[in-house]
């Protein structure tokens, strides 16, 4: 049996992802971030347009040499200026110098652009593309060609579009990609395009798609149906207006659903972790719907799905979650279950049989509070820290005896100014403490932490990375209960409290409190238990 056919990754997320609105990456960013893309495999990594960023060119400096193990490091450019030579110009020229074997060369094929934007004639473009190539391959580089706005230009004039094509593998180009820039190709305008382009021309093929209308990861799979060897993406798919083919997508739909071949298969387990650390760099949380690697993309809420997936997961999942990197979730909602409840208390390490009442009462517990106006959704520590309490086992770790909050704005102030004040009994010992922040929930944090972190200073480790509030559907205005999520990191873990009150200090208190203790819990639950000694 032959092996399945190779598909060669070409990530762009250091520089068309980086064009996305509010992505911005600095230089130790964009070197971690290279750095994971080499670990998981993708065979070319595009850094950045060197001549037009001192970031960019200090990246390729910083990485290039034996830092890659696995990626080939390519830089971009574009077609020499149409009253220049390649020597003349600059970015050109610092393209043949810089200290890479790849280079990326952007060039028009659509008329549209070469006559608007180029101010320049059909046969000027040809040259420019031709003497571009031929300049860098002549020094030693490998050129690929980024046949921008194909799809438009192919559709408005298939001769000259392929002319621009056959300009590009004469100079010397190592591969040609065909671009639908403005991301408004329909499939089978790819694929139909793909099918008469790609047999013409002896070369390797690649498909960059953005996703204005919903389908660069589409359109890309089609490409790759009619010939495309390579696939250029980002990860989390951005890049320019809604972003480009998402990796995170492509790359288990090739593999997995395909049967082709690109990253080894083992580092496929590797793709939610990568995808959740260009998040966190670009300061964003992750989108939780994003497939694959979402956090939603192997939750179960209804309780008859949550049933089926626990006895087969076949019934409601497409793959098993952990060849991407990802877990099952199954989300304690008033649609819960009993089986849900079940399947939480076996992964907080609770034994609870079918029949054990405590199931039906700590479901009838959910749904209560979830009428209330709580959601265990995205707080499951809340939830592990109710199942707990229902079952006897939530431990204390300090008593709460009272809170105040002062905020403060006088005409004399540029900002108001906050305080908090609270009383907690910790180690046997009762503290009363206070602290300023730049609003009363910072304060009450602060507060809170400058009570605890002496008895526990693993507390310091502990950051609020998301803060939410939705104001319930109470129908009294200002009157109306608040939901308050909190969502926490340590560095290693993330976990979401949740508080309800119909003061919005008191559920942000809530929220809080849960958070810190969480942290605790967690902690002490992984520490090891101590050997018995003799005897014991």
């Amino acid at each position: 049996m032959s092996l399945p056919k190779q598909i060669y990754l070409y990530d762009t997320t250091l520089r068309d992802g980086s064009q996305g609105e509010d992505v911005n990456f600095s230089l130790e960013d964009k070197l971690r971030i290279a750095e994971k893309l080499d670990d998981l495999g993708i065979h070319y990594l595009e850094g950045g347009w060197p001549s037009a960023n001192p970031k960019d060119l200090e990246f390729f400096r910083r990485l290039s040499g034996a830092r890659l193990k696995n990626a080939q490091l390519v830089a971009f450019g574009s077609t020499v200026k149409k009253n220049l030579t390649p020597g003349q110009d600059p970015q050109v020229s610092a393209l043949a110098k810089l200290p890479v074997k790849f280079v990326t060369i952007v060039g028009k094929t659509w008329e549209l652009h070469i006559r608007e934007v180029l101010r320049a004639s059909r046969g000027k473009n040809l040259e420019m593309i031709r003497d571009t190539i031929d300049y860098l391959a002549q020094r030693g580089k490998k050129v690929f060609f980024d046949a921008e706005h194909f799809f438009d230009g192919f559709r408005h004039s298939k001769s000259y579009a392929q002319d621009c094509l056959a300009a590009a593998v004469e100079a010397g180009a190592q591969g040609i990609c065909l671009c639908d820039t403005n991301g408004g190709a329909m499939p089978e305008q790819v694929m139909k395009t793909c099918a008469e382009v790609i047999p013409r021309f002896p070369t390797r093929f690649s498909i960059h798609a953005h996703n204005d209308c919903g389908l660069a990861v589409a359109n890309s799979l089609l490409a790759v149906a009619q010939g495309a060897e390579m696939v250029q993406g980002t990860i989390n798919g951005f890049g320019e207006r809604c972003g480009n083919a998402d990796l995170c997508q492509v790359i288990p739909d090739l593999m997995l659903k395909l049967g082709f071949r690109a990253i080894p298969e083992p580092n496929l387990k590797k793709l939610r972790e990568t995808s959740h650390l260009v998040w966190e760099l670009v300061n964003r949380p992750p989108e939780s719907r994003q497939p694959f690697v979402g956090d939603s993309a192997f939750a179960h809420k209804g309780g008859q799905h949550a049933d089926a997936v626990l006895k087969d997961s076949r019934t409601y999942e497409h793959i098993r979650p952990a060849r991407v990197g990802n877990r099952r979730r199954i989300l304690v909602s008033e649609q819960a279950g009993k089986s849900t409840i079940l399947h939480k208390a076996k992964e907080f390490g609770i034994e609870l049989e079918n029949r054990n009442p405590m199931a039906r009462k700590i479901l009838k517990e959910v749904k209560k509070r979830e009428r209330q106006g709580y959601e265990f959704e995205g707080a499951e520590a809340s939830f592990e820290l109710m199942m707990k309490k229902a079952f006897g086992k939530r431990k204390r770790y300090f008593n709460f005896h009272g809170f105040r909050v002062i905020d403060e704005k006088r005409d004399i102030d540029k900002v108001p100014r906050a305080e908090a004040t609270i009383m907690l009994e910790a180690g046997g010992a009762l503290e009363h403490t206070a602290a300023s922040g730049v609003g009363p929930v910072n304060a009450l944090d602060a507060a809170l932490r400058k009570a605890l972190e002496r008895f526990y200073p693993q507390l310091k480790e502990v950051r609020l990375v998301d803060y939410k509030v939705r104001v319930l559907p109470a129908g009294i205005g200002t009157a109306s209960q608040v939901r308050v999520l909190i969502e926490s990191t340590d560095g290693r873990d993330y976990w979401g409290t949740v508080g309800v009150s119909d003061n919005i200090i008191e559920a942000s208190w809530q929220a809080l409190i849960d958070s810190m203790d969480y942290k605790l819990y967690k902690d002490e639950k992984k520490r090891p238990r101590k050997k018995p000694g003799p005897g014991g």
